[in-house]
């Protein structure tokens, strides 16, 4: 196997981590690629805030199996980036610009009328507002989607019309599926709202709102949006994401003025890594402060426990707290101060503040569309069994 070293800050015994589950996890990946779940993985592991470990394993590319896979390799990290949106979100409730049970209607006109008007801010930060789910949440016969009204209302728009085209109000048009805080249920377009969201209080990009007041202070040179031309040769190549490449690779616009905010930036297991002991630290980091410590805890704590039917959950309660996913269920091994976010692809971060451990792992799925739950969920449990 193609094992990959990254820069550690100490050995796994000086924060107090079993050095035998090192070889244990290194198994456990090996085991994963032989059995063609994964392509790989990436990881950067860190506990009291010290990284010990850092590595990656398998090929770049799946279709090149003689490049080795880097520990500072990039993915697009899909739905971590919710996270990056709530907490441009919460530093807008700091600053007094934002509420959060602020009708999204007072700020997003095409929000102020039924059945949206009752939406607010928080239930879209905590998938409460009964917007309709992502595509495979439920059964959807018809596939109706946000993105497939938006999409037909692009091919719609006569741009000779002199009328400008309004997304908001294009997606609009499909409705919702249920009531504010009746169920849980998973929807990426309600943070693309939040993007807008951000654009109309702030007047800027979203997405350089997010780069320049999240990433930047907290010197995450490799997570951004839109990928540097310098940057492509360093991607990893998935089955998910391969399309996406190429056409950054062509100069191709990504987002169509649409904000990329429910899954579209791209990071390495050490940036975000970082991002999570900002978080872990209360919001701040070697001296960059991204949020208040009050705020932190607000986006950590349980703020919604409602009926979950996504992805055959059956009506358990699904805790959540805000952009932070709170996933108290039987699979996981972690403290129940955890919090943690998964994006497709897969990719998935966990803070554990009781054991002072940030763990960020890559681990790109063989096949699109499937999931794997061993490689994240068993990976978890691997990682945690070396704490002592």
């Amino acid at each position: 196997m193609q094992h990959t070293a990254g820069k550690v800050e100490c050995s796994p015994t000086d924060v107090g981590f079993d050095e035998s589950r090192v070889d244990a996890l290194s198994r456990h990946f090996e085991r994963l690629m032989d059995e063609k779940k994964i392509q790989g993985a990436s990881y950067c592991i860190s506990r009291r805030g010290q990284v010990f470990l850092h590595g990656a394993v398998g090929p770049r590319s799946y279709l090149d199996d003689a490049t080795p896979m880097r520990p500072n390799d990039i993915q697009f990290v899909a739905s971590m980036t919710k996270v990056f949106t709530a907490t441009a979100i919460m530093q807008l409730v700091e600053d007094g610009l934002v509420r959060l049970n602020q009708a999204v209607g007072e700020i997003l006109p095409q929000f102020g009328t039924p059945p949206f008007d009752k939406i607010t801010v928080f239930h879209l930060l905590t998938h409460s507002s009964g917007m309709h789910p992502d595509y495979g949440c439920l059964p959807n016969k018809y596939d109706m989607t946000y993105w497939g009204a938006l999409e037909g209302g692009f091919t719609l728009h006569d741009p000779a019309s002199g009328e400008p085209f309004d997304p908001i109000a294009a997606a609009l048009a499909l409705g919702v599926r249920d009531e504010p805080d009746r169920q849980w249920l998973y929807s990426t377009f309600g943070f693309v709202v939040l993007g807008w969201v951000i654009e109309k209080v702030t007047g800027s990009s979203a997405h350089t709102v997010i780069e320049d007041r999240i990433a930047a202070p907290l010197g995450l040179a490799d997570t951004f949006f839109t990928p540097p031309p310098d940057r492509l040769d360093r991607y990893m190549v998935t089955p998910w994401f391969a399309g996406r490449i190429e056409k950054a690779l062509r100069g191709e616009d990504l987002f169509r003025g649409i904000p990329g905010t429910g899954g579209g930036m791209s990071s390495t297991p050490y940036d975000l890594n970082r991002f999570g002991n900002a978080f872990l630290n209360g919001g701040e980091l070697d001296g960059a402060r991204i949020l208040g410590r009050k705020a932190v805890e607000k986006m950590t704590t349980p703020a919604a426990a409602l009926p979950s039917y996504c992805w055959d959950a059956g009506g358990q309660p699904r805790r959540y707290g805000i952009g932070w996913d709170k996933a108290d269920r039987v699979e996981f091994t972690y403290s129940d101060s955890t919090y943690c976010h998964e994006g497709a692809g897969y990719v998935q971060l966990i803070v554990d503040p009781t054991e002072e451990i940030v763990s960020s792992v890559f681990v790109p799925f063989t096949e699109r569309g499937q999931f794997f739950p061993d490689a994240l969920y068993g990976t978890q449990n691997v990682i945690w069994s070396g704490l002592t």
